[in-house]
């Protein structure tokens, strides 16, 4: 419990655009959308297959409590909850148990910044499910003790509770200087983040085993890299550092002072399957039942300026918290020429899937 306690103490917030505007995430998270829409199979077979509905049976409650950890403000976390919810009803359903399907309670988590107040006017009107919001960083415990059934995190977990204090520490070894993320940076650097990654996942992993109902299921969709590969092989990082690159072009022609990029990283992080094997093993709590690469979805040249929005929707807050909301338009109009310039930075290992999933059962014991 301390460590998850320290952990959510010093945790920083890191909110989507907020609203509906043409900016906003809810309108720029297509690519997210995709992703979910491609493991709702894997989801509703790991249901099918892995749920013990004895866990509900056993209890005095007939409510079934659904998390979806890093919920943002909509639509694809509704999109994601009505899937869970529908293969858990057809469990019930292939076991002759129709008299005894639970009312479902849907709890809705991100940090407090998140815009709820847009989370809630978008739930849908004929919704089967009680839905509830719950604030707070899911690196600490946000549930009670053994009182969710099933979790689920999509394009979250990439997210470290903080930058690691070395890297913007001018006396240390691993200061970042001139780059805002890892991947083509120091081993120092490297270091300090893998770091931040385990320390972060560690906290993750021991709230959601104290949280979790014994034989309930975690599923997860996670930004990632291929076993093996390199973190400069990532697409996603490849990705963050033409934003980078677009950031120290401005600082050279005085648009933006030199000094703010080199005290500006990323709070990112692209694990890959076998870190998170590792984690999940360091723990303890937890089998995993599943672990695949999601096919990708394939791009074209013509993305650029949808590439540019999503990531406008998601690091918006974080750019003009550092430099102001002045340079956000001639930003990512830069990094959208950079990107069709420089598109096959994006086909990195074009044959090998980034995304992936992975299914935890929590142990009974």
């Amino acid at each position: 419990m301390a460590a998850a306690q320290e952990s959510s103490k010093f945790c920083e917030a890191f909110p989507m655009k907020s609203g509906d505007g043409p900016k906003s995430y809810a309108k720029n998270s297509t690519f997210q959308r995709e992703a979910v829409d491609v493991a709702k199979q894997l989801i509703v077979k790991e249901i099918a297959e892995k749920l013990d509905i004895d866990i509900l049976l056993s209890s005095k409650s007939n409510t079934f409590h659904i998390a979806d950890l890093g919920c943002s403000t909509g639509p694809n976390t509704f999109s994601a909850v009505e899937g869970i919810l529908e293969a858990v009803q057809l469990k019930y359903q292939s076991q002759m148990m129709n008299s005894q399907v639970p009312e479902f309670q849907v709890f809705f988590n991100d940090h407090t910044t998140n815009d709820f107040n847009m989370l809630f006017k978008s739930l849908p009107q004929n919704r089967p499910y009680y839905a509830v919001g719950v604030p707070g960083s899911f690196y600490g415990r946000i549930f009670p003790n053994a009182s969710i059934h099933f979790v689920h995190s999509s394009f979250s977990l990439h997210w470290l509770s903080r930058v690691p204090k070395q890297v913007v520490d001018r006396n240390s070894p691993a200061w970042n200087k001139g780059r805002i993320q890892y991947s083509n940076s120091t081993d120092e650097v490297v270091r300090a983040y893998e770091a931040q990654f385990a320390e972060d996942m560690g906290c993750f992993l021991h709230a959601r085993a104290q949280e979790i109902v014994h034989g309930g299921l975690m599923v997860i969709i996670i930004p990632g890299r291929p076993n093996g590969s390199s973190h400069s092989d990532s697409v996603a990082n490849a990705t963050l550092l033409l934003v980078g690159s677009c950031l120290m072009d401005m600082a050279k022609e005085g648009v933006l002072l030199e000094e703010k990029v080199d005290s500006f990283n990323l709070p990112m992080y692209y694990m890959s399957p076998q870190e998170l094997e590792a984690a999940v093993e360091q723990n303890g709590f937890f089998s995993i039942e599943r672990l695949e690469y999601l096919p990708r979805v394939p791009v074209d040249d013509t993305v650029s300026e949808q590439l540019a929005s999503h990531l406008r929707a998601a690091l918006e807050g974080l750019i003009k918290q550092q430099f102001g909301e002045e340079i956000l338009d001639e930003l990512f109009d830069r990094y959208c020429k950079k990107v069709e310039e420089q598109f096959s930075i994006l086909e990195i290992e074009s044959g090998k899937p980034t995304h992936f999933l992975a299914a935890l059962k929590r142990k009974a014991n």
